[in-house]
């Protein structure tokens, strides 16, 4: 295609902002109805984009099997003597395990606009920074270039920040500084590691020299891999394990993965709801598509090595996620370590290197993001009623809100998992793949646990805020309006429509995923051929 697609769904929103910086900040509606036509716009793209997917290439490693690529030179600097020419290229595309997620993009950044409706302070700095946040998410799931890639993932913290420590609850500050330690202090671990694979790769370039390239195709191909690259798998030595954990580590952080979880739940209890929303629906699958899009296809042979741990940390998530949210009095928070127990079906599914276990980490990662968002808009609900959020203080709610308890209904159960909505689908291909490994079956037993505990968590929150006996305190609340519901119906009509016919988008997924998983075993062959590792 000649239409620059990927840039436009990117960069629309810095379009969207800097009309809004150029708007008097007392326009208040035009503010927010422009943001709004902005994301609407970002749902349209991204519809187009799903349907000129064509669903036979395979991306992963060749860029001729990437879609929608748009690639030019963009950083070009001789002169830097023995570091020879200095380059960065503006490369762009998509592929089966990042399309699902520009899609969830799109639709969740779309519904926050909805949810942000609602916020009256510093309205034209909050939606300039919200839309600065969307670009940067967008740009982490369509870059190809590692300092592209590392740029966009920086540029979201910095929005993150504000929106939390400006926007948020009584202990923003808190919630915010926390949240941007351990985000920055994971970036380094990146920038470190991006900065060894950069010395350690080179490719042809037009005129027939070799240079060193971020091109993260590039560092997935052993034959562009240089012979003294301290990070090169022609000269392995500890050092790429370190790499290797330390590139994982920064990943990890954004999931969260224990024991780099406890920014969470401060971050989410302390934010609006429409940040709630993006840090749940989209921050934490950031996480865990940079370790398959980064780490997995440039380290195979140590991915090969550590996936025992990967699933250790994917049961430890799934089950202490599980327990601390049983443990909560707090809806909001309740629900942020559910996210933590579910992004371990993720790493659980990663783990398992076969094609059902990452196509269902895959699809779980979209299906998380719709079901979340869907529960931190119902907590969302509730506190703009009611002012508080403490589950003794609430009660017998579905009896004076019938139609808001039908899509708290639908919620509730597809996070728990019930046949017949979306999360059952992506879980049971977690454990069915996860099982099929034998070297992570009883971890993969062990995590079935985390099944019978998010029953109960959720069943429970349910029971104490929507069923028994009605607390008179809230005799005049009213059910949903139109503005809810336009935040809610979508949502459920996803999760019921995957959940019926998840091959909507298990076919998307399924070349790249088959593609990825024969790449990392012939790869780890081929460099198995090259040395002897331990």
């Amino acid at each position: 295609m000649q239409l620059p697609i990927l840039s436009l769904i990117t960069f629309l929103p810095i379009f969207g902002m800097i009309i809004i910086l150029a708007l008097p900040k007392a326009q208040t509606k035009v503010i927010k109805s422009f943001t709004l036509l902005i994301t609407g716009i970002q749902v349209i793209l991204a519809i187009f984009i799903m349907a000129n997917y064509n669903y036979a290439l395979g991306g992963i490693f060749e860029e001729a099997t990437f879609q929608f690529i748009e690639k030019w030179r963009w950083i070009d600097i001789d002169g830097f003597s023995w570091l020879g020419k200095f380059k960065v290229d503006y490369f762009l595309g998509i592929d089966g395990i990042s399309a699902p997620l520009v899609l969830l993009t799109a639709i969740v950044t779309f519904i926050a606009t909805i949810s942000s409706w609602t916020i009256n302070k510093s309205i034209k700095g909050y939606f300039a920074l919200f839309l600065l946040l969307d670009t940067g998410m967008m740009g982490v799931f369509v870059s190809l270039d590692f300092f592209l890639f590392f740029i966009f993932w920086e540029v979201m913290l910095l929005p993150m920040y504000f929106l939390i420590g400006v926007w948020g609850g009584p202990r923003r500050e808190y919630a915010a500084i926390k949240f941007f330690i351990y985000t920055f202090l994971g970036s380094i671990f990146i920038l470190i590691v991006m900065i060894g694979l950069y010395f350690s790769t080179t490719e042809i370039l037009a005129d027939g020299t070799r240079a060193f390239t971020f091109n993260l195709l590039a560092m997935m191909d052993p034959n562009n891999a240089t012979e003294t690259g301290i990070l090169s798998p022609l000269n392995p030595s500890n050092l790429r394990l370190i790499a290797y954990i330390a590139l994982f580590a920064g990943f990890a952080v954004k999931i969260p993965m224990f024991p780099f979880h406890t920014w969470l739940p401060d971050a989410h209890v302390e934010a609006p709801t429409a940040i709630s929303v993006i840090l749940a629906g989209i921050l934490l699958k950031m996480g865990t598509y940079g370790i398959l899009r980064v780490s997995f296809p440039i380290f195979p042979e140590i991915t090969q090595q550590l996936i025992w741990y990967i699933a250790l940390f994917g049961m430890i998530n799934i089950i202490y996620g599980a327990l601390c949210a049983m443990a909560q009095r707090d809806f909001k928070k309740l629900i942020a370590y559910s996210s933590v127990s579910h992004m371990g079906y993720v790493l659980l599914g990663m783990a398992s290197l076969n094609t059902l276990g990452v196509s269902g980490a895959v699809f779980q990662m979209f299906n998380h993001g719709i079901i979340t968002s869907m529960l931190f808009l119902i907590v969302g609900v509730i506190y703009d009623r009611t002012h508080t959020r403490m589950l003794d203080e609430l009660g017998g709610l579905g009896v004076k809100m019938p139609a808001y308890m039908g899509f708290v209904t639908v919620a509730f159960f597809a996070a728990i998992g019930l046949p017949g909505l979306s999360g059952f689908i992506s879980e049971a291909f977690v454990f069915l793949g996860a099982f099929g490994e034998p070297l992570i079956r009883v971890i993969t037993v062990i995590s079935t646990l985390g099944i019978i505990l998010g029953a109960g968590y959720m069943l429970w929150a349910l029971q104490r805020v929507y069923l028994g006996k009605f607390n008179e305190k809230w005799e005049g609340i009213r059910d949903l309006d139109l503005r809810e519901y336009a935040m809610l119906a979508p949502l459920t009509i996803i999760v019921i429509f995957l959940g019926v016919y998840p091959s909507a988008m298990l076919d998307l997924m399924n070349t790249s995923v088959n593609t990825m998983v024969q790449f990392m075993h012939d790869v780890q062959v081929h460099y198995s051929s090259l040395v002897s590792f331990k």
